[in-house]
């Protein structure tokens, strides 16, 4: 599998680890970055990870923060990403079976290494099982997809 992987200041270390356990379990992946603790904005890695696989050049990212929320939330904004905060098994093999998401989140300051391990192989070894999930999901992409309009905030009553 072909892997878009970044991380801001805060996940370097366990980006580090999750680059090893690629490597590991045969995944080819690229690395977006950060490469120093010295401090950087998520959304500047999120963002290009987000869109490499939103436009199919990968077929998954992994993200790292502190918590993966930041993270999370910047990816999420890129039409058909669908990133998940995982920091256990349970939730990362329903975030593949249920919701087919293709970016994993994770947090280097509330998980272990050898939970980020089992949650990045739970996560990779998941499949999508459509039926009712694929109904949702469509639900999803139809927000995704409807044109913006530009409505005018009413200004503040007095």
């Amino acid at each position: 599998m072909l892997i878009a992987l970044g991380c801001d200041h805060a996940g370097l270390h366990l980006k580090n680890l999750v680059a090893s356990t690629l490597q590991e379990l045969g995944h080819t992946y690229e690395d977006f970055g950060c490469f120093s603790t010295t401090s950087v904005d998520y959304p500047d890695i999120a963002i290009p990870v987000a869109q490499a696989v939103a436009e199919g050049k990968f077929q998954m990212g992994i993200l790292v923060c502190s918590t993966g929320i930041g993270m999370a939330l910047a990816a999420n904004k890129i039409p058909g990403v669908r990133a998940a905060v995982c920091h256990d098994t349970f939730c990362a093999q329903r975030a593949r079976e249920h919701n087919d998401a293709n970016v994993l989140c994770l947090g280097e300051g509330v998980i272990g290494t050898g939970v980020a391990r089992e949650v990045l192989r739970a996560f990779l070894g998941g499949q999508f099982v459509g039926g009712r999930h694929a109904r949702r999901l469509e639900k999803i992409r139809s927000v995704e997809n409807a044109p913006r309009t530009q409505e005018a905030v009413p200004p503040a009553k007095s």
